[in-house]
């Protein structure tokens, strides 16, 4: 498991369970940007679900910290039912302040180094599709759409696979 990983003032580390609060607030900011009509309103109390996406035995919830502030927040695990050797990338985000600093590449080949650590083989993620952003930056990293699940009429996102490169 990735415990730290420094490069220049960004370390990349495992997320703590005192954290939730500031992931939970780079989330909701995050996702505000891609919604043309403001977040859906949802009766998740995210603070509690990304403290339980951090305790999870089964997950990995890395961090991007940049002079001491959380940046950039990634969280990923087998999902149930999938093949042991897949992994799926359930969020990516990063403080929309800090976009195109290198921190979504940095945290995304942290992510990668988990995966090949892990013997996975095949990542995959969906993105919402009015996200034009995050899309060309998944295509950037080498994601493609997933040819085992096209998107059907009225999907709110789009299916996208990864091939994490052997050593």
């Amino acid at each position: 498991m990735i415990h730290e990983r420094a490069g220049g003032a960004l370390v990349i580390r495992t997320a703590l369970p005192a954290e939730a609060e500031v992931i939970a607030d780079l989330h909701f900011r995050a996702r505000s940007t891609y919604y043309p009509d403001g977040v859906p309103r949802a009766d998740v109390d995210w603070a509690e679900a990304w403290r339980g996406s951090v305790e999870r035995p089964d997950g990995h919830v890395l961090c991007a910290v940049e002079q001491g502030r959380i940046a950039g927040i990634a969280s990923f695990r087998t999902p149930d039912g999938a093949p042991a050797d897949t992994v799926k990338l359930f969020q990516f985000h990063v403080d929309p302040g800090r976009w195109r600093s290198g921190i979504g590449t940095s945290l995304h080949a942290a992510c990668v180094e988990q995966w090949r650590a892990d013997r996975r083989r095949t990542a995959v993620l969906d993105v919402h599709v009015d996200n034009a952003r995050a899309q060309g930056f998944y295509a950037r990293q080498g994601w493609i759409p997933d040819p085992e699940n096209p998107p059907a009429d009225g999907d709110h996102h789009l299916f996208l696979r990864f091939r994490v490169p052997g050593e």
